[in-house]
């Protein structure tokens, strides 16, 4: 049979929720083009609403740290192993690693030997840290596609097939978010002082930073006694996770978990105390002022210390190109620090406004129409390579 005249199979790995979210606007601009077309791998409940057949569940592929890895070694290395396997026999016409390089790497790496084209949706931080893993990556992958275009650089230098496509959320969050809207949704008032916590999606993140978010609004509420808090979870696993927190912290807040509503959290919000990651680029474009922190394993962060060559690690500060969220990092991440800094970004300044500015202008800088750019170079890959 020509490969033609069958359906397109297309295989895609996520690990994590931020991946879920890529992989979904992916498949369904794919699918917009390919209605017959096939979805199969790893990915979370928004790919599998969008077609996605999982093979197995995706938060087993979430792990944080460097060091964390290693208790959880053995299972990620079975499962990249039967993944390879399946892979393999099923021979998709391309295969797709969102993000979680070091799992999606090796596999595409492992496929593009068996002669399927591969795609790595999400640069590695190698502008940041290890930059010698672009050798690694071109050995991998056919195509690198980049969210941000100061990555682009990296990748042509190597001679590493790349485009910026931008980010999904960019295009989904309005330029102008519509706080009145999202507080009415959340029954809030319009004039209550509120401030979110967002202290990460998995649990190794909520176990470092849940109880010390949780002590930083109490040392707020001390100096500020109106104000409110909503802390959305991910998922009902976490909910759980962070009702065991709050109780085992014995602290009486006016906090409000909500399930899920992270962008009606955000919109909603006067200012959000954030951990690293995707979440701080969704404040950023729902013009926030934040207070980012993060806590890892020990050995992690002195690993970690010696090997990143950036000043920065929260992605608006990387795209604004110097500090417009204050960072801390570590033992730095205290409740007194945290909360001074968060206190101060609800005091209406200039410098407030100008950090707004900067927000609305990254924003419009990301805005590329990602889904459907991510899925035109697919497409153009696939028509190279005689799958169409």
């Amino acid at each position: 049979m020509m490969r033609s005249e069958r359906p397109l199979c297309i295989a895609l790995v996520a690990g994590e929720a931020s991946g879920d979210t890529l992989g979904a606007g992916l498949i369904k601009a794919l699918r917009q083009r390919f209605p017959n077309a096939r979805f199969i791998g790893i990915g979370g409940p928004r790919m599998q609403a969008a077609g996605l057949v999982s093979q197995v569940p995706m938060e087993r592929l979430s792990v944080m740290g460097l060091v964390e890895v290693l208790g959880r070694l053995r299972e990620l290395l079975r499962i990249r192993r039967e993944l390879v396997d399946y892979l393999t026999k099923q021979q998709p016409d391309v295969f797709i690693g969102i993000d979680a390089p070091d799992f999606t790497l090796g596999v595409e790496r492992r496929l593009r030997d068996a002669g399927i084209a591969t795609v790595h949706y999400v640069s590695p931080s190698v502008w940041a840290w290890r930059e010698k893993r672009v050798h690694g990556i071109k050995q991998s992958t056919d195509l690198m596609l980049t969210l941000f275009p100061f990555e682009e650089a990296v990748y042509e230098q190597h001679g590493v097939a790349v485009r910026c496509v931008g980010h999904t959320l960019a295009d989904e969050i309005p330029l102008q978010p519509d706080r009145a809207a999202a507080r009415a949704r959340l029954g809030m008032a319009a004039d209550a002082r509120v401030l979110a916590l967002l202290p990460g999606s998995r649990n190794g993140e909520l176990r470092k930073l849940g109880q010390l978010f949780l002590q930083t609004a109490h040392w707020c509420l001390q100096r500020e006694p109106g104000l409110q808090f909503v802390l959305p979870c991910a998922n009902p696993e976490r909910r759980a996770q962070m009702e065991q927190i709050i109780a085992d912290s014995d602290l009486n807040l006016p906090l409000r978990l909500l399930d899920g509503q992270a962008h009606e959290a955000l919109a909603a919000c006067d200012a959000v105390l954030i951990a690293s990651g995707t979440a701080t680029l969704e404040a950023m474009l729902f013009k926030r002022p934040m207070v980012v922190a993060y806590r890892m394993a020990g050995l992690t962060f002195k690993i970690l210390s010696k090997l990143v060559k950036v000043d920065y690690v929260a992605l608006p500060n990387l795209l604004a190109g110097r500090e417009v969220a204050p960072e801390f990092l570590q033992d730095a991440a205290t409740p007194e620090a945290m909360g001074a800094a968060l206190l101060q970004r609800l005091q209406p300044t200039d410098t407030r406004e100008q950090v707004m500015a900067d927000y609305l202008r990254l924003h419009q800088m990301l805005r590329r129409d990602a889904d459907q750019a991510a899925a035109d170079a697919v497409t153009e890959l696939l028509s190279e390579r005689g799958r169409l």
